[in-house]
């Protein structure tokens, strides 16, 4: 049996990678700033992060945010498992974080390059984005009587329950270092996904799509977050949508 500490372990995704690690048998520790006996902040790391990680094989860290800190708290988090000569690191980032100028995904390619210098056996899995961060955005934009878009924006979102089957899957084998992406099931103009939302929540409203500006939206445009090449997800937006309720 392995033990396994994940990061953010009672996030969107972390709390269904501890469940299928579990339902497998293996032991797992959940490190969150307020899930007992392990309530931790990476970012401020201290004797409860030592403690958290004595004894671990392997740590799976989800943890993140996009109000800061991630980069210390990988430090913390490093310098941790190097003291306590864990085995395997686990990182999920983002797929275009080294195309797209966006300031969350600078921070995650930087914590992407501080855990394949840290002498630590690494795997780093990008994905696309979760159905369930869309759904939120367009919650808030619908709260406006007009919903607007950034023009030309596509997405290709997955459902984050296939991503933490793949997440378990490689926290049990060894390090393998940068594995192939993993992208939703459809390219889909922001529109189309919008509309779907409205579709399945009952809500009318106005969709206008608006230009931006700047080298990260030049990007987006662009679909340097996208891998249509590596479309290996099931689930799609209006699957989740129906799930969802």
């Amino acid at each position: 049996m392995t033990t396994i500490l994940v990061t953010g372990g009672t996030g969107t995704l972390g709390r269904l990678v501890t469940e299928r690690l579990r339902a497998d048998g293996h032991e797992v520790r959940v490190l969150s700033r307020h899930a007992e006996p392990y309530a931790v902040d990476l970012r401020e790391g201290g004797t409860g992060l030592e403690t958290a990680v004595a004894g671990v094989d392997t740590i799976v860290h989800c943890a993140s945010t996009p109000r800061g800190g991630d980069e210390r708290a990988a430090q913390h988090l490093v310098g941790a498992a190097r003291r306590a000569e864990v085995g395997h690191l686990v990182y999920i980032s983002i797929v275009g974080v080294d195309r797209v100028p966006f300031g969350y995904y600078r921070t995650k390619l930087a914590v992407e390059r501080q855990i394949e210098a840290s002498g630590i056996g690494w795997t780093v899995l990008r994905t696309t984005q979760f159905h369930d961060l869309l759904a939120q955005v367009f919650q808030v934009l619908a709260k406006s009587p007009v919903l607007p878009l950034p023009a030309g924006v596509r997405d290709q979102p997955i459902e984050v329950a296939e991503v933490a089957e793949r997440l378990a899957g490689l926290a049990v084998g060894g390090p393998v270092g940068r594995v192939a992406d993993m992208g939703g099931p459809e390219v889909r103009s922001f529109e189309s996904l919008a509309r779907a939302y409205l579709r399945a929540t009952g809500r009318k409203r106005a969709v206008v799509n608006v230009p931006l500006a700047g080298k990260a939206y030049r990007e987006f445009r662009a679909g340097g977050h996208l891998t249509p090449e590596r479309a290996v997800g099931e689930g799609t937006f209006e699957d989740y949508l129906a799930r969802r309720g």
